[in-house]
């Protein structure tokens, strides 16, 4: 049986997945990592590791992509297939430092009451960006985390893993969409530059929340990769 195990992004939990599990059951065994418990991305990493399956197929998303490359290059024994969805692997930059920073400072000591209205906006196609129904999946998914979560998130910093992806040996597949908003096409692309086996595809009409916007779409080419993957 083949073992898939799914890391979500910032403030978000397993119902990132919620409309393609389902289909995602159809290719094997489903392992959702946690990443609310830990604070830095290799400590997330060993606790995946920790509850992982012997060896499986790994995704990370935005964060969780962060983290994925950690595993994979932790335990390359271990990680069969990597897909890299919405993501990158640059690091932190001196902006977005100083407002982490300046966000961190204001959490610490205000009651938290979700993400902002214009955080969650952002994370949306510019054409889905009101739409209530994804805003409310998305918020419900932060209040269910709470303070403590978003504040051991926002306190992992990110480091850059480019030059180390080119230890990586297994298929890779890496996923990105054309209107987000988040994390480029051309962050992507860098990261295939660095990936002997990496295979790059393109949302079209979608922002950041692939998994949420089009689960359809994403479904498909992880199965045709994982099928061409032989894994």
């Amino acid at each position: 049986m083949r073992n898939l195990v799914l890391l979500p992004g910032f403030m978000l939990n397993e119902h990132l997945w919620d409309d393609m599990r389902g289909d995602l059951a159809t290719l094997g065994s489903l392992t959702f990592g946690d990443l609310g418990r830990d604070i830095g991305i290799q400590a997330m990493a060993d606790a995946v590791l920790q509850q992982a399956p012997e060896r499986f197929v790994l995704f990370g998303f935005s964060m969780g992509g962060f983290v994925a490359q950690a595993v994979a290059l932790k335990a390359p024994e271990r990680v069969l297939g990597l897909a890299l969805l919405n993501t990158s692997s640059r690091p932190q930059t001196a902006q977005e430092s100083a407002s982490t920073k300046a966000q961190l400072d204001i959490a610490q000591r205000t009651p938290f009451k979700g993400l902002t209205s214009r955080a969650l906006a952002s994370s949306l196609h510019p054409a889905r960006s009101t739409d209530r129904a994804l805003l409310d999946r998305l918020q419900a998914m932060a209040l269910a985390n709470g303070k403590e979560v978003f504040l051991r998130q926002l306190q992992t910093l990110r480091d850059s893993n480019a030059e180390q992806l080119k230890q990586l040996q297994c298929p890779v597949l890496i996923v990105a969409s054309d209107e987000d908003r988040l994390r480029s096409v051309e962050e992507s692309e860098e990261m295939a530059r660095q990936i002997a086996q990496a295979r790059v595809e393109i949302v079209a009409d979608c922002g950041h929340m692939t998994p949420m916007e089009k689960p359809r779409e994403l479904f498909a080419l992880i199965e045709e990769w994982i099928v061409q993957s032989g894994l």
